[in-house]
C-alpha cells in the first residue's frame, strides 16, 4: 500500500482519470474541428496572399478599358450648352445675318423662319428673333443684310473621296483604294488625306461644308472613313480638318468615359470587289463572314476577360485580348461605328442585311443602292434599324448592277418611310454641285423638305454628326450658306459660305435671279412613272407611242420657239397660256389664239393635246458621249467597242491599215435605255463618233434616239457628219507627235479612206473635230489651222470639243473661225490639262460659255456620258436637257436669252458638227406644264421630221 496518500484520495484520483465516454467524444470532435478550421484558415489566408500577388500593376488601366467598352458614341449631354466650338479660331468676328428666310432643317425640314441669325465663337447663338441687348454687347459685329434671301445649313456630303482622289489627278497622290486584300478594316482614310487639292475650294463654293471621306470600293471592307470640314486650317495638316477626331488621345480634348466619338467604316459588295479580286459574290460574302467571325471571337474574349477583371479574378487572365488590325471591326459589333455600305443590287442588299442579323450590327446607310426602291422591306429587316439610302439622282446604267436605277427612287423610298440622302461620290460627281442632286430628286417627286434634308440633316444623322451640323439651331456649328435663290431652284448659287463661323468666299461674285427663283419650284406629277418603275422591276417600257393622226392640235400653249435662219426665235407667246398650235405631218401650220387657227383644223380625225400652259420648241441635240454605241458601259458585250489607234497599234490591212477610217454608223445600237430616256427628255438628234482611247476616232453619224432600228424611216438622219481626232496627254505618243500627225495628214496627198476624208475636210465639206482640253494644245491647233489654210489657200472647218481651257484663247479662236463644244458646262479640274478652268459664280464673275460668246465664238454644249441625257441640266458635266443653259444664262445676269440657251443645245451643235438640217420647223418637241427651261415642264411628245409620237 502506498503511504503517500490516504486511501480515500487514492480512490478519487483513480476516478477522475477515467472520464465518461460522452465527454471524451465531445472533446475529440472539438479538437478535430479546431484543427480543420485552423488548416482552412491558413489555406484561405495563403490563397488570398497568393491571389494578391498576381494582380497586375496596370489593373486600373484594364478596368478603365473594360468600362469604356460599354460607353456609347455620341455627344456629351451638355454639348449644345458649350460656350464656343472646339474648332473656333480666335479672332473670328461675330456675324449677324439679318432679314433672311431661314430653312432650319427642324420639324422634318418644314420650319422656315423669317428673321435673323447670329453666330459667334464658331457656333450659332440665336435664330429668328435676336436679342437686341446681346447685339449691343458686340463692338466688332459683322452684319450681312440678306434682303429676304434664303439661308440654309451647310451642305453635308455623306460619300466623298475628296483629298484621297486628287484634283487635278496625279498618279502619285491617288490614295482611294488599296489592292492589298479583300478585307482591310485596319486602313484609315486619314492616312491618305491630302490637303493639296483644288476640289476643297470649289466644293465650298457650292455650299459644301462637311464631308465623310471614305476609302474606295475595291475591297469588301476597305477601311475607316473620316468626317472633315472643308475649310483650310492654320496647321495646314489633314488632322486639322477632322470633325470630332475619333483617334484623338488628347484627354483634354474630350472625355471618352462620358461619350465616344463615332468611327466610320466602308463596306462594299457586288461588282467592284468581285472584279478587283477575280472573285464572285459568294467569295465576297464569305470574306465578310470570316472577318466578322474573327471580330466576334475577339469581342467574346474581351467580354469574358472583362467580366473576370471587374470581379477581381486576375489569376491566369494574362493580357487584354486585342488586335490592332481587327479593333475597328470589333468596334462595329459593339455599336461604335457607322457602317457605310456600297451596294447596288437586290442580291447584294439582301446578303448584307443577312450578315447584319447574323453578327448583330447595324448599317448606317446603303450607298449607290440603285435597287433599294424595289426592296424597301428588305432594308427594314436589317438589324437594329433600317439603313438610310444614299443615292445619285439620275446617274445609272453605267454598269450592270446600276442598270435598274430609277430617277424616281428617292420619291419611292421616302414614301416607304426610308431616309433618303443624295451624295456625290466625289469626284464621280463634283461635290460642288451636290445640291443639284437634291434639285433633281425634287423634280422627280421627292418632297421639297426631304430634298433639302437629303443634303443637310439626313446625311448628318447617318454619319452621327446631327448634334452639331445639318441644322440651324442654337448651339450648333456655324456652318451656314446664304443663297442667291431658293436652294431647290436650278442654278442656286451661294453668295457666301461660313464654316465654323468663318466666311470662306473672298469677294464672291453674284448675279441677280428672277423672282420665280426665290420660291420652291413647281414640279410635274410623276406618280404613274414611279408606279411603273416598281411594277416593271426597274425596267418600265420607254418606247414612244406613235400619234394616231396626221393633224395634232395643241391647246393651252404658252409659247412657240422655232428655228429660223441659223437661230432660234420666238414665234408666238400667250400671256394667259391660251394659245393654239396646229401641226400637220410634224410641221406647224398655225400658231396663235384659238380663233386664228380654227380654219386650219380640217382633219376631222385631228388629235387634241392640252399642254396645260406648256410650250413647243426645237428638239435637242446630244453630243459628247457614246449614246447609240453602248448600253452598259462596263459590259463589253453591250458596247460597240474601241477603234484601233494607228499611232499606238498595228491596224490590220483587212480594214485598210493605217488609212482605215471607222464610221460610227456601222456600230449604232437602237432602243438602248439611255437613248430612249434622252428622247423622253426632248433629245431628237444624237451625234456620236466611234469610241476611241487614242488619236484617231473616225466618222461621226447622226441618228434619232427614239427609233427602233437603223432601217426605220428617219432612224439615220445623216450617215457622216464630221471627221474626229483626239489630242491627249499621257506620255506616249506625245502631244507634239499627235499635232505632227495631223499636220502631215492635212498637208500631204495620201491614198486610202483616211486621205479621202481628209480631202473632204480640206474642201470644207465636213468639219475636222478635235477633242482637246488644254489651252496649250488648242493654241497649237490654231497655229496648225493657219498653216494649212496658208499653204492650201482654202479655209477648213475646225471645231474644238472638250475645251475646258478654251476661254483662255477666246479672241484667238474667233480670229481663226474655230467653234467650240464644251462638254463640261460646269467644269472641274479632273486632269492637269483642265486645271485652268473658269469656275463661274461665285468664284469668277463669268463662265467659259459667256466669255466665248462675248468674243463671237460659236459655242455648243454637250455631255460626256450617255446617262446625262436624262438629267435636268446635267451639271456638273453638261447635258442634253437644257436647263443647264438656263443656268448659263442666269450666271451671266440674263445676257443669254432662252432662245439662245436652247441654241447652245441644238442648232449650234448641228452647225459645229456638220449636221445639215433642211426643214427648219419639222424637228419639234412639246412640253406640258412649262417649257424645256422650266422645272414645272415635262415632255409631252416629239415630232421630229414629220413623225409625231407621245411620251
Amino acid at each position: 500500500m502506498d503511504k503517500a496518500l490516504p486511501s480515500s484520495l487514492q480512490d478519487a484520483s483513480v476516478a477522475t482519470s477515467r472520464p465518461s465516454r460522452p465527454s471524451y467524444l465531445r472533446r475529440l470532435v472539438l479538437l478535430v474541428l479546431f484543427i480543420y478550421v485552423a488548416l482552412r484558415s491558413a489555406y484561405y489566408l495563403n490563397w488570398i496572399e497568393s491571389d494578391k500577388a498576381t494582380v497586375p500593376l496596370h489593373a486600373s488601366e484594364i478596368s478603365d478599358k473594360c468600362r469604356l467598352l460599354d460607353v456609347k458614341p455620341g455627344p456629351p449631354p451638355d454639348f449644345n450648352q458649350r460656350a464656343k466650338s472646339d474648332r473656333f479660331v480666335p479672332g473670328t468676328p461675330p456675324t449677324l445675318i439679318k432679314n433672311a428666310s431661314i430653312w432650319t432643317g427642324r420639324v422634318d425640314g418644314l420650319e422656315v423662319l423669317q428673321g435673323d441669325l447670329l453666330f459667334d465663337k464658331g457656333i450659332i447663338q440665336q435664330v429668328g428673333l435676336v436679342n437686341a441687348g446681346l447685339l449691343a454687347a458686340y463692338d466688332n459685329l459683322r452684319i450681312v443684310d440678306a434682303q429676304g434671301a434664303w439661308v440654309s445649313p451647310g451642305i453635308v456630303d455623306l460619300h466623298s473621296h475628296i483629298g484621297l482622289d486628287p484634283s487635278p489627278f496625279f498618279a502619285g497622290a491617288s490614295d482611294t483604294n488599296s489592292h492589298k486584300g479583300l478585307i482591310l478594316p485596319w486602313l484609315r482614310a486619314l492616312d491618305g488625306l491630302n490637303t493639296h487639292n483644288d476640289a476643297y475650294k470649289l466644293s465650298i463654293s457650292g455650299g459644301v461644308t462637311t464631308a465623310l471621306v471614305l476609302p474606295g470600293s475595291a475591297n469588301a471592307i476597305g477601311g475607316q472613313g473620316i468626317v472633315i470640314k472643308l475649310r483650310p486650317t492654320k496647321d495646314k495638316a489633314p488632322t486639322g480638318l477632322l470633325l470630332e477626331n475619333p483617334y484623338s488621345t488628347n484627354g483634354s480634348e474630350y472625355d471618352p468615359s462620358v461619350s465616344r466619338r463615332w468611327k466610320q467604316m466602308k463596306h462594299a459588295c457586288g461588282e467592284n470587289p468581285d472584279r478587283v479580286y477575280s472573285g464572285t459574290r459568294m467569295d465576297t460574302i464569305w470574306a465578310f463572314r470570316q472577318a466578322y467571325e474573327k471580330a466576334r471571337q475577339i469581342k467574346v474574349a474581351q467580354d469574358d476577360y472583362c467580366s473576370k477583371a471587374v470581379a477581381g479574378r486576375w489569376d491566369g487572365l494574362g493580357d487584354f485580348p486585342e488586335d490592332l488590325q481587327w479593333e475597328a471591326l470589333v468596334d462595329v459589333l459593339r455599336g461604335h461605328v457607322k457602317v457605310q455600305t456600297h451596294c447596288y443590287e437586290t442580291v447584294d442588299l439582301d446578303d448584307l442585311v443577312r450578315i447584319t442579323n447574323e453578327f448583330k450590327f447595324s448599317i448606317a446607310a446603303f450607298h449607290h443602292a440603285h435597287e433599294t426602291y424595289l426592296v424597301p422591306d428588305t432594308l427594314k429587316s436589317a438589324y437594329g434599324h433600317p439603313p438610310a439610302v444614299a443615292l445619285f439622282a439620275t446617274n445609272a446604267r453605267f454598269k450592270r448592277e446600276s442598270y435598274r436605277g430609277s430617277e424616281f427612287a428617292p420619291k419611292i423610298l421616302a414614301e416607304n418611310g426610308l431616309q433618303v440622302i443624295m451624295k456625290s461620290d466625289h469626284p464621280v460627281l463634283d461635290s460642288r454641285f451636290l445640291l443639284y442632286e437634291a434639285q433633281q430628286a425634287h423634280y422627280y417627286g421627292l418632297p421639297a423638305n426631304l430634298a433639302l434634308a437629303s443634303v443637310t440633316t439626313s446625311p448628318a444623322i447617318a454619319m452621327g454628326m446631327d448634334h452639331r451640323v445639318g441644322y440651324i439651331k442654337k448651339g450648333y456649328d456655324a456652318d451656314i450658306v446664304l443663297w442667291d435663290s431658293h436652294p431647290l431652284a436650278l442654278g442656286a448659287t451661294p453668295k457666301q459660305v461660313w464654316i465654323d463661323g468663318i466666311a470662306q468666299l473672298d469677294a464672291p461674285y453674284s448675279s441677280p435671279k428672277p423672282e420665280a427663283s426665290q420660291h420652291i419650284p413647281r414640279t410635274p406629277d410623276f406618280d404613274k412613272e414611279a408606279e411603273e418603275a416598281v411594277e416593271y422591276v426597274g425596267l418600265p417600257p420607254l418606247e414612244p407611242t406613235p400619234s394616231r393622226a396626221r393633224t395634232v392640235v395643241f391647246t393651252n400653249v404658252s409659247s412657240v420657239l422655232i428655228r429660223e435662219e441659223g437661230s432660234i426665235r420666238e414665234k408666238f407667246a400667250a400671256q394667259s397660256g391660251a394659245g393654239v398650235v396646229v401641226a400637220r405631218d410634224g410641221r406647224i401650220t398655225c400658231s396663235g389664239m384659238a380663233e386664228l387657227c380654227s380654219d386650219r383644223v380640217l382633219d376631222v380625225d385631228a388629235e387634241y393635246v392640252n399642254l396645260e400652259g406648256g410650250a413647243i420648241a426645237p428638239g435637242l441635240v446630244s453630243y459628247g458621249s457614246y449614246l447609240g454605241l453602248e448600253e452598259i458601259r462596263s459590259e463589253a458585250s453591250t458596247i460597240d467597242g474601241y477603234v484601233l489607234d494607228p499611232l499606238r497599234q498595228i491596224v490590220p490591212t483587212i480594214i485598210g491599215g493605217d488609212s482605215a477610217v471607222i464610221n460610227a454608223l456601222d456600230g449604232l445600237q437602237y432602243s438602248t435605255r439611255d437613248a430612249l430616256i434622252a428622247y423622253r427628255a426632248g433629245v431628237t438628234t444624237g451625234i456620236t463618233a466611234p469610241k476611241s482611247s487614242g488619236f484617231l476616232s473616225g466618222l461621226s453619224t447622226v441618228f434619232s434616239p427614239g427609233a427602233k432600228h437603223k432601217l426605220e424611216k428617219g432612224a439615220v438622219i445623216q450617215d457622216v457628219a464630221a471627221l474626229h481626232f483626239n489630242v491627249y496627254y499621257g506620255g506616249s505618243p506625245s502631244v507634239s507627235t499627235q499635232i505632227t500627225a495631223l499636220r502631215t495628214l492635212l498637208l500631204s496627198e495620201g491614198k486610202g479612206p483616211l486621205a479621202h476624208w481628209i480631202g473632204q475636210v480640206k474642201k470644207g465639206k465636213i468639219p475636222l473635230v478635235v477633242d482637246v482640253e488644254s489651252a496649250d494644245a488648242i493654241a497649237s491647233l490654231i497655229q496648225l489651222k493657219r498653216q494649212v489654210e496658208a499653204e492650201t489657200s482654202k479655209p477648213i472647218k475646225l471645231t474644238i470639243t472638250g475645251a475646258s481651257e478654251a476661254h483662255l484663247l477666246a479672241k484667238e479662236l474667233n480670229d481663226a473661225s474655230i467653234g467650240v463644244v464644251i462638254t463640261a458646262a460646269r467644269p472641274h479640274p479632273r486632269s492637269w490639262q483642265q486645271r485652268r478652268i473658269l469656275p463661274g459664280l461665285p468664284l469668277s464673275e463669268t463662265n467659259a460659255v459667256s466669255v466665248l460668246l462675248a468674243h463671237n465664238v460659236t459655242v455648243g454644249l454637250g455631255v460626256h456620258e450617255s446617262w446625262m441625257g436624262a438629267t435636268r441640266d446635267g451639271t456638273p458635266h453638261g447635258c442634253a436637257r437644257p436647263a443647264v443653259y438656263l443656268i448659263a444664262a442666269l450666271e451671266t445676269g440674263g445676257e443669254i436669252s432662252k432662245a439662245d440657251a436652247l441654241a447652245l443645245a441644238s442648232i449650234n451643235l448641228e452647225t459645229l458638227l456638220g449636221v445639215h438640217v433642211g426643214d427648219l420647223e419639222s424637228d419639234l418637241v412639246a412640253t406640258r406644264g412649262g417649257d424645256l427651261l422650266d422645272s414645272a415642264g415635262r415632255l409631252s411628245g416629239s415630232f421630229p421630221r414629220g413623225v409625231a409620237s407621245w411620251i
